[in-house]
């Protein structure tokens, strides 16, 4: 663990419709979490950032701005920006289960439900789930939060014929898991997982509460039962100066 934020010198390459200071607040996400800072780690003053950068102090002191307010970053008059805390470290593995991730970072976890509709499986879908193509099948999109601060979306796949109940169940639980353990899945497991960087939509971005442009991680899976029967498909995009994935 350092107890500084080192960064090499790196011009930035200017990005159709995305601020240069957006840039650098992305960046800063980015070499936070890869360094490890733990709390009140210390920042290099705007001074140093700007010639890192090469650009204005103005520019750079709007960045850090944006994670002071997003709580990444903590200003002490006369002293300099520290880390103000760390990002959540977030476990893929054969058993990826959201609160049990949680456990011991956050006082509170919870989900909430964004939408659900009934589909019919398409082509993809249904090889994916290994059903019949036009299988009724829920969509089900999801927020979970960690002390209210919001830090995955998340769509899952559901055969409708093994989850009848799903609205219901979730609105009780708020849990993904818990539904599982309610129709009798509790031991299922993570089959696989594809993770992919992309760039934050207007619509994600106002789920997430961060910037349109800021990059998020996305990833594919395919949750499994003992057997390997599929049980759901998830795609789910997460705030990554919020986590830490661990695979």
């Amino acid at each position: 663990m350092t107890d500084q934020l080192e960064i090499e010198s790196r011009p930035l390459k200017r990005r159709a419709g995305i601020a240069v200071w957006k840039q650098i607040a992305e960046t800063l996400r980015v070499e936070l979490t890869r360094a490890g800072l733990g709390e009140g780690a210390r920042i290099p003053t705007e001074q140093v950032l700007a010639e890192k950068f090469s650009v204005n102090r103005h520019t750079v002191r709007r960045a850090i701005s944006v994670l002071i307010d997003e709580g990444l970053l903590r200003s002490d008059q006369g002293r300099g920006t520290f880390v103000a805390k760390n990002p959540i470290a977030y476990r893929i593995g054969p058993r990826t289960r959201f609160t049990e991730n949680l456990s011991g970072q956050a006082e509170t976890v919870s989900g909430r439900l964004l939408g659900i509709r009934e589909i019919e499986a398409d082509e993809l879908l249904a090889a994916e789930l290994k059903v019949g193509k036009g299988t009724s099948v829920f969509e089900m999109q999801t927020l979970s939060l960690a002390d209210d601060v919001p830090l995955i979306s998340g769509t899952g796949y559901f055969e409708k014929a093994r989850f009848p109940t799903l609205r219901e169940d979730y609105e009780q639980t708020r849990s993904i898991t818990k539904v599982m353990q309610k129709m009798g899945y509790g031991n299922y497991r993570r089959g696989e997982t594809r993770i992919t960087a992309v760039l934050c939509s207007k619509e994600l971005a106002a789920i997430l509460e961060i910037d349109p442009g800021s990059a998020i991680v996305a990833t594919y899976s395919i949750d499994v039962l003992e057997d390997g029967t599929p049980i759901q498909v998830g795609r789910s995009y997460m705030a990554s100066e919020r986590i830490q994935l661990t695979v």
